[in-house]
């Protein structure tokens, strides 16, 4: 059997729902290994592996999603709301896209990692030092004339009705 072909026969439902399972299994596999690490080496020591993990990640991502797209060398703003809306995470948190000028503000309004955190009982996840380095890499490899700056994000909360906030400035 060639890779993809047990999908052909699938309907569209399907493949939304199979999107949907795929995406959740995704953001499983980054939850476990980080709570392996952070069990045994502590937070410290997981937070190091999992900006380290970004880094990587988040350009090939946005690499892959850039050449699906057909995004030219620098599609601007445009081009990065329509690459944000493809991202796994998006399949599966509730986030605002606004526009103003040369700025966009993408805001997580309900974040699943912190929500299954709290469900657990765990302390939230200070995932400002992973967010940075993510949603920077992401942007910049879409557009490197595209900056990123947190405005609110765990630990550093300026804003409560979202559970991270952060803004695009085209230059």
């Amino acid at each position: 059997m060639r890779p993809g072909e047990s999908l052909e026969s699938l309907s569209r439902e399907q493949l939304l729902e199979l999107l949907s399972i795929y995406s959740k299994n995704w953001q499983a596999m980054d939850g476990v290994w980080f709570q392996s690490v952070e069990r045994k080496y502590g937070m410290d020591e997981a937070m190091y592996h999992d900006v380290e993990a970004w880094k990587r990640f988040t350009v090939t991502e946005a690499r892959r999603i850039k050449k699906f797209l057909g995004l030219g060398e620098h599609p601007g703003l445009e081009g990065l709301e329509q690459a944000l809306k493809f991202r796994f995470y998006a399949n599966l948190s509730h986030y605002e896209i606004q526009r103003q000028g040369n700025v966009l503000l993408y805001r997580v309004l309900e974040c699943r990692v912190q929500q299954a955190r709290s469900g657990k009982g765990m302390g939230l996840h200070p995932c400002k030092p992973a967010g940075e380095v993510e949603y920077a890499g992401f942007a910049r490899t879409i557009d490197d004339r595209i900056s990123c700056q947190c405005v609110s994000c765990y630990p550093d909360v300026s804003d409560s009705s979202c559970a991270c906030a952060w803004r695009f400035t085209l230059e």
